[in-house]
């Protein structure tokens, strides 16, 4: 087994921070904007997913702060952080729903990375955290996705 520190957990967690909020920003923002035959589904779902991810990141940052850290809360902080890139263009809601779906799976590398960290560094706690944000990634990439086919 490979050992990790809690700072390298911390790390992580940061990153799953700074990936979740820009989604959330992401995500509400093509709630706002999307146009088009699929407008009512994709308003309802982005919705759906915004929502959760604004209970996620709350749930994340206190997981930081339990572990004895700060909790990074700017916008430059998690462009710093982070691997998800925010929107500043007016995609059609079919890009709109590529976008999120590499989001998506960039957030399921996030948690994961938790979860590896997490596991080595005997932090079962926030192993499981991340363990549950890939779940919920790994759904919302599937329904994303849907609307593809």
């Amino acid at each position: 087994m490979t050992h990790s520190s809690p700072d390298t957990v911390v790390a992580t967690l940061e990153a799953l921070l700074a990936d979740s909020y820009t989604l959330y920003l992401k995500t509400h923002n093509y709630h706002w904007n999307v146009t088009g035959p699929m407008f009512n589904t994709l308003h309802n779902l982005f919705e759906v997913e915004y929502s959760e991810l604004a209970l996620a990141v709350d749930e994340v940052a206190e997981r930081i702060r339990t572990k004895g850290s700060r909790a990074p809360g700017s916008y430059s902080e998690f462009a710093a952080l982070g691997s998800i890139q925010e929107e500043r263009g007016s995609p059609s809601a079919v890009e709109m729903i590529q976008n999120l779906v590499v989001d998506q799976a960039q957030a399921v590398e996030a948690a994961r990375a938790v979860v590896e960290a997490a596991e080595a560094a005997g932090d079962s706690v926030s192993a499981d955290l991340g363990t549950r944000r890939m779940e919920v990634h790994e759904k919302n990439a599937w329904m994303l996705r849907s609307h593809l086919e």
